[in-house]
């Protein structure tokens, strides 16, 4: 393992994880074009997710410490018997990240084989790019809701948590997945996007804890301290720019614009499919 590859993996990670075009598919053939041993990419994927997380609290800080913050008080309005009170927008959103995670959560925790039983399929992964393609397309198509957080309910949390849960299919972008189940709530395309990376938040961590187990096991190898910080680094720079990349591409009614690449990528993974 070199600077280099870590650098590129990096960006790569960095990209396709805010990006709507499936970040797991795109490690996976990084990984196959640099000739880099399952061994060593398995504790630095988990690194690059890391990465990845830091870029959401670099752009969402304000957001992130207020929603903390919202947190404690509302703990202590319930020692003092001042009730669950609700009536504060960063408050709301808090909680409802929390609902959002719950069926993410279940649903890898009980369908994760199933779903870690189709990165071994080149077919699956190819309709499921045409699929985000199509989902793409179709979001953008709908005019922009005008629902905010004052309007948002535990029901519409709880629907964008299961898009993210489907979002583990590979293929199946988690960013395109969250921001298309936003729209189809009729959320507006500030919220809608600022939702869908702040839940990524939960789902991005737990993954990266349940994977380092696993990594440290497996062991890092040759990969040095100075490998993994340039690694880390890439993916940080990567996602920044992709999250502020996406943002524009949403205010510009441009999202439709991933579908086609989506598209290409999913159907020539299945003509390839049925001519081998």
């Amino acid at each position: 393992m070199t600077i280099f590859k870590a650098i590129i993996l990096g960006i790569v990670q960095g990209l396709t994880e805010f990006l709507p075009v499936s970040s797991s598919g795109h490690l996976a053939v990084a990984q196959g074009l640099l000739n880099v041993p399952e061994d060593r990419m398995l504790f630095l994927a988990v690194m690059l997710h890391f990465g990845t997380l830091i870029s959401i609290f670099f752009i969402y800080t304000k957001d992130i410490l207020l929603i903390c913050k919202e947190f404690v008080l509302m703990f202590f309005d319930v020692l003092k018997g001042r009730g669950f009170n609700m009536n504060n927008e960063h408050r709301k959103l808090g909680i409802y990240i929390i609902i959002a995670t719950i069926p993410t959560g279940l649903m890898g925790i009980f369908l994760g084989d199933i779903f870690e039983s189709f990165f071994t399929s080149q077919l699956i992964i190819g309709f499921a790019l045409i699929i985000t393609g199509t989902l793409l397309w179709t979001a953008e198509k709908i005019h922009s809701g005008k629902r905010n957080i004052h309007h948002m309910k535990g029901w519409d949390a709880l629907i964008v948590g299961i898009f993210q849960g489907l979002a583990i299919t590979p293929g199946i972008s988690r960013s395109g997945a969250t921001i298309v189940g936003s729209l189809f709530r009729g959320f507006n395309k500030e919220l809608a996007t600022k939702f869908s990376f702040l839940i990524a938040i939960p789902s991005i961590l737990g993954a990266t804890i349940l994977e380092t187990k696993d990594a440290l096991t497996m062991g890092t190898g040759d990969i040095s301290f100075t490998i993994i910080l340039a690694g880390i680094l890439a993916a940080f720079l990567s996602g920044v720019f992709a999250i502020r990349t996406l943002i524009n591409f949403i205010k510009q009614e441009k999202l439709y614009y991933f579908s086609f690449y989506t598209w290409t990528i999913g159907s020539v993974l299945v003509v390839l499919y049925f001519l081998s």
